[in-house]
C-alpha cells in the first residue's frame, strides 16, 4: 500500500475546476487522499452526507481527474474515517465499498441529499422567512415543533432547499435518526410496484417505522386515489406515533385539485408556510451565495446585474451562474460586466417573454445615459447623482413595461410601491417644467424604441 503524491489533492482539484466547473464545490478542499493500492486510490471524506453525496454522484468526474493527473488506469473510493481500518478495496464490481454501510446515518437511498443545501447556505428574506423559521424549529424538535410541516411555493423558489436542510440538520444533530426522504412520485411508484408484488406489508413497514418523513412535491397525489387512502393511514400512523412529518407543494393544501378532504384538513392542522419570488435584495444575496458555495469570484456590479436580469426563481438564478462560469472559462477571460451581459445575451429579462421592453434594457439604457454603475443604482444610495437616474429608470418602467408597482419597487432594491409611484410624479412633474430634462426623456425611449433595444 503506497501514500499517494502530496501534490494529488491540488491537482486533481485543479483539472476538477477546468474541465467539471458545475461539480466543484469549495469543500473540496477538505478531501484528503489517503492511499494507493492495486490501482485504486481512496479519498477521505470526513462529513458523511457529503461521503454520500460524492459516491453516489461524484465517482465518474473524479475518477477522470485522478486519471488525468497521474497518467495511470487508476479508481477512486470515496471513503469515510470508519473506513481507514478496514481493506482498501471493495469487492469486484462494487461501485460502493462495502465498509461504508454501517458508517453512514440510517437514511433511505431513494433521493440524494445535497450538502449545498444546508441551513447555512439558504438565503433568508421577506418572501421565505416563515418558511426558513419553521423548518429550523422542526429540524431542532422533530415531531414537536410543528407537524406536520407544509412548504409551498412555485418553482424553484427554494422549497426543496428547505426540505433537505431539515434532513441535514437533523442527521447532524442526530445520526441515527430514520429519516425517509422521497419524491412523491416515488412514493406512488414504490406503492404500485408493491401493490402488484402483494409486498403491502413491506411498504408500510418502511414508511411507517420512520422517525421523519419528508415528502417533495405532494401536490402529485392529485388524481391518485388509492394512493390517497394509503398515504392518508401512513400520515396518521406516523402522526400518532409522534414522528415529524414534512411535506412540499406547488399549492396550498385547500388548492391541490382532487385532494380528499380529510388529507386537506390533516395538511392545514400543522403549519403551512409559503415561499414567494424572491425580492431583488434576496436575489443579490442569492447571487452571491451560490456562487461563493463554486467557490468562484464574482464582482458586485455582475452579482447585481444577474439579480437584476433574473427575477423568475432560484434555479434560473444558478443557470445564469454556470453559463457564466462556463463562457469564461472557454475563452479564458476573467468574469466581468460584458462578459456576463455576453453570457446571458439570450435571456428574455425577467421572464415575461416576447418582444416587450423589459425593466433590465430600460436599466441598461439609463446606466449607460447617466454613466451610473449598476450596482449603485441598485443600492440604497439617495445621492442626487444616483436617485434621479433611479427615477428615471422607475418612470419609464412604470410607462413602457406591464410591471406593478411592486415589481418595480423590488427591482431597485425591494423598495415600495409608494417609492416607485413618488419617483413617476417627480419625473412627471420635471417634465413638464424643465425643456431640457424632457430631451432626456425623449431621447433615453427613442433609445429603447431602436433596433436592439
Amino acid at each position: 500500500m503506497g501514500r499517494p503524491d502530496p501534490e494529488l489533492r491540488g491537482a486533481i482539484i485543479a483539472y476538477l475546476r477546468k474541465h467539471h466547473p458545475d461539480t466543484c464545490r469549495h469543500w473540496f478542499d477538505d478531501i484528503q487522499p489517503v492511499d494507493l493500492a492495486q490501482g485504486v486510490v481512496r479519498l477521505l471524506v470526513r462529513e458523511p452526507v457529503q461521503l454520500r453525496y460524492l459516491q453516489r454522484c461524484c465517482a465518474q468526474p473524479f475518477t477522470e481527474a485522478v486519471q488525468a493527473v497521474t497518467g495511470r488506469l487508476l479508481a477512486v473510493r470515496f471513503v469515510g474515517e470508519d473506513d481507514l481500518i478496514a481493506p482498501a478495496v471493495a469487492p469486484s464490481g462494487s461501485d460502493q465499498p462495502a465498509e461504508n454501510a454501517e458508517a453512514l446515518p440510517a437514511m433511505a437511498e431513494d433521493m440524494i441529499l445535497s450538502p449545498d443545501y444546508s441551513f447555512d447556505n439558504f438565503v433568508i428574506g421577506p418572501a421565505n422567512r416563515l418558511a426558513h423559521a419553521a423548518s429550523v424549529a422542526v429540524a431542532q424538535k422533530p415531531g414537536r415543533a410543528y407537524n406536520p410541516l407544509f412548504v409551498h411555493g412555485g418553482v424553484g423558489l427554494g422549497k426543496t432547499h428547505l426540505l433537505q436542510a431539515i434532513c441535514l440538520s437533523i442527521l447532524s444533530d442526530a445520526p441515527r435518526t430514520k429519516i425517509h426522504y422521497i419524491s412523491c412520485n416515488t412514493f406512488m411508484e414504490q406503492f404500485h410496484e408493491c401493490v402488484r408484488a402483494g409486498r403491502m406489508s413491506d411498504f408500510r413497514h418502511r414508511f411507517r417505522t420512520v422517525d421523519v418523513l419528508v415528502l417533495d412535491d405532494i401536490h402529485f397525489l392529485s388524481r391518485h386515489e388509492q394512493t390517497q387512502e394509503e398515504f392518508f393511514h401512513t400520515f396518521n400512523s406516523l402522526q400518532q406515533s409522534g414522528k415529524q412529518v414534512v411535506l412540499s407543494s406547488d399549492a396550498p393544501p385547500s388548492e391541490i385539485p382532487d385532494l380528499e378532504e380529510r388529507l386537506v384538513s390533516r395538511f392545514n392542522c400543522g403549519l403551512v408556510a409559503r415561499i414567494d419570488k424572491p425580492c431583488y435584495e434576496t436575489r443579490l444575496a442569492i447571487v452571491r451565495t451560490k456562487a461563493a458555495i463554486r467557490d468562484l469570484q464574482i464582482p458586485d456590479d455582475v452579482a447585481a446585474y444577474v439579480a437584476a436580469r433574473i427575477d423568475s426563481n432560484i434555479r434560473e438564478i444558478e443557470g445564469a451562474i454556470t453559463r457564466i462560469q462556463a463562457l469564461a472559462l472557454a475563452s479564458g477571460l476573467a468574469i466581468d460586466l460584458n462578459l456576463a451581459k455576453q453570457a446571458l445575451a439570450d435571456d428574455s429579462g425577467g421572464g415575461r417573454g416576447g418582444n416587450q421592453l423589459t425593466i433590465q434594457s430600460i436599466i441598461d439604457a439609463v446606466t449607460r445615459y447617466y454613466d451610473v454603475k449598476l450596482v449603485d443604482l441598485l443600492s440604497k444610495r439617495r445621492h442626487k447623482s444616483i436617485a434621479l437616474p433611479r427615477q428615471v429608470c422607475m418612470y419609464l418602467a412604470r410607462k413602457h413595461t406591464r410591471y406593478s408597482l411592486e415589481e418595480i419597487g423590488g427591482y431597485f432594491g425591494g423598495r415600495d410601491h409608494t417609492t416607485v409611484m413618488h419617483a413617476v410624479k417627480t419625473v412627471t412633474n420635471r417634465c413638464g417644467n424643465d425643456e431640457s430634462f424632457s430631451g432626456e426623456i425623449t431621447r433615453l425611449e427613442e433609445r429603447l424604441a431602436g433596433p436592439g433595444s
